[in-house]
C-alpha cells in the first residue's frame, strides 16, 4: 500500500482549506452534530471496544493500559460531553492578540490562525479520537488519526460517527482522517510528510514518543512521561497534605498526572509521615523509600535510584525525606520530567519560592497534581500535555491548536518613500 498514508494526508490537508474558510458557529454547530452522532453510536462503539478488551487481555495488556481502554457507558458520556464542552468555548479563530498603529499610520494586528493539518499519533484510549478531531476542527484545523492498534475497532467507530456529522455539514470526512491500516511503516511514512502536516503530537508512553520525536521531519510537541512530585513543607497543613497525596496517587494512578514522588520535610516527618503512609497504604499504594522514610515507616521497600525517574502508572509511591526546601528543588529539577510539581505549605513565601524555582508545565500550590489537565482547567477537552517549550507548553487546548500571524493594514504606505514616480 505505497503512498497510502499521503494520499490520504493529501485530501486531509484539502480539507483544511476547507475547514478554515467557516465560521466560529458553523464549526460550533459541526461539533454539536458530532456529540449527537457520538451518542446516537453508543452501541457500536461499545461492541467494538469490547472486540479491542478482548483482544487486549489475550495479549497480556497490562491493567493500567487496559484501564486506558475500556469505554463504558460513563466514558461514553464523557465523550459527548467532551465535545459539547469544546463546541460551547469561544472561537480562538480571527482573534486580534494585539494590535497597535505605528506613526506611519500602518495598523499591525497578531492575529490567529489555525495551523493546518495535524497529525495525533497515540495508544490505547479511543476517547483521543473524538477529543482530538473536536479540538482540531475547532480551532479550523483538519486532523490525520493513527490511533493504536490496540483500539483499532473503538477508534473506527467512533470516526465513523465523526464522520457521519461531517457528511450532514457538507464537508468532507477526510476532515477527520483516520490510519484505519495500524501498521509500523506507515507511522515512519507519516513522519516524513513535512510537506503535508504543520505538526504532529504524539500521546503515550515515553516509548512511542521517543520513537515519533527521533523519526520525524515534521514539527513534534512531545511529552515523555509525567514523574509528577508532591513536596510537603515544614509548613503544610498535615490534612490538607495527606488529601493532596492521596488524590494525586491514588483517584487514578495510570495517568500521567499522578503523583510518583513525594518529598517531605524533616522538621515535618516524625510527626505527619508515619501516618499519612499507613493511611496511603490502607488504601492501596505501595510505599519505596529512602533510608529516612523506612526509619519512620518500616513497611516502606528500599527505593532505589531508577525509582525516583520512574512514572509507574501504578499505586505505587515513592517517598523521600529532605532537610530543606532548598533539597526539595534541587531533587525536582533532577528528576523531573517537566510535567506537574505540587507543594503543600502555608508559607506564603515558601510557595512564592517554589513556584519561581520549578520550570514544569503546571505548578500547584496546595492542589492536587490532577488538576494539570485541560478539562479541569477550563480548556475544555485536551489534545495532550506539552513539555516542550515551543509555542505551547502545559495541557493543550484550543489556543494551543493555533498560531499567530501578522495582519498589517495600510493606505498605500511604500517602506522606501515614494516610488510612484518610477512606475510606468
Amino acid at each position: 500500500m505505497t503512498g497510502y498514508v499521503r494520499k490520504l494526508a493529501v485530501k486531509a490537508r484539502e480539507a483544511a482549506v476547507q475547514l478554515a474558510t467557516l465560521d466560529g458557529a458553523a464549526r460550533a454547530a459541526l461539533l454539536e452534530s458530532m456529540a449527537d452522532a457520538v451518542d446516537a453510536g453508543r452501541s457500536d462503539i461499545l461492541v467494538a471496544n469490547a472486540q479491542d478488551m478482548e483482544r487486549a487481555r489475550g495479549n497480556g495488556t497490562s491493567g493500567a493500559m487496559l484501564d486506558r481502554l475500556q469505554l463504558g457507558e460513563a466514558r461514553i458520556d464523557g465523550i459527548v460531553q467532551a465535545i459539547r464542552e469544546v463546541a460551547a468555548l469561544p472561537d480562538p479563530v480571527g482573534e486580534v492578540t494585539r494590535t497597535s498603529t505605528l506613526d506611519n499610520g500602518l495598523q499591525v494586528d497578531r492575529v490567529r490562525i489555525p495551523l493546518g493539518l495535524i497529525a495525533m499519533i497515540y495508544e490505547a484510549r479511543p476517547n483521543v479520537t473524538a477529543d482530538a478531531a473536536a479540538l482540531c476542527l475547532r480551532a479550523g484545523n483538519a486532523v490525520l488519526l493513527r490511533g493504536g492498534s490496540e483500539a483499532r475497532e473503538s477508534n473506527i467507530a467512533i470516526a465513523r460517527c465523526l464522520h457521519r456529522a461531517l457528511e450532514e455539514h457538507g464537508l468532507p470526512r477526510e476532515a477527520v482522517a483516520l490510519l484505519e491500516d495500524t501498521a509500523r511503516e506507515h507511522v515512519l511514512e507519516l513522519l516524513q510528510l513535512s510537506d503535508l502536516i504543520d505538526l504532529a503530537i504524539p500521546r503515550g508512553g515515553e516509548r512511542l514518543i521517543r520513537f515519533v520525536a527521533e523519526n520525524a521531519r515534521v514539527p513534534v510537541i512531545k511529552h515523555y512521561k509525567g514523574v509528577c512530585h508532591l513536596y510537603v513543607d515544614r509548613a503544610a497543613d498535615p490534612a490538607l497534605a495527606l488529601k493532596l497525596a492521596i488524590d494525586g496517587k491514588l483517584s487514578r494512578p495510570g495517568v500521567c498526572n499522578a503523583l510518583e514522588t513525594m518529598l517531605v520535610h524533616a522538621d515535618i516527618a516524625p510527626g505527619w509521615l508515619p501516618g499519612a503512609l499507613a493511611e496511603l497504604q490502607a488504601r492501596g499504594a505501595e510505599i519505596r523509600g529512602d533510608e529516612r522514610t523506612r526509619g519512620l515507616f518500616p513497611q516502606a521497600t528500599e527505593a532505589t535510584p531508577e525509582d525516583y525517574d520512574t512514572e509507574y502508572l501504578a499505586p505505587i509511591l515513592t517517598v523521600k525525606v529532605v532537610d530543606s526546601f532548598e533539597d526539595a528543588v534541587a531533587h525536582i529539577r533532577r528528576h523531573t520530567s517537566d510535567h506537574t510539581e505540587v507543594i503543600a505549605t502555608e508559607d506564603e513565601e515558601a510557595a512564592r519560592c517554589f513556584v519561581q524555582s520549578v520550570r514544569s508545565s503546571a505548578v500547584m500550590v496546595n492542589a492536587s497534581s490532577r488538576f494539570n489537565d485541560g478539562g479541569a482547567l477550563g480548556l475544555g477537552a485536551e489534545i495532550g500535555i506539552s513539555t516542550t517549550r515551543l509555542h505551547s507548553y502545559g495541557p493543550m487546548g484550543l489556543e494551543a491548536l493555533t498560531i499567530e500571524r501578522y495582519v498589517v493594514r495600510g493606505t498605500g504606505q511604500a517602506r522606501h518613500g515614494d516610488v510612484s514616480s518610477k512606475v510606468t
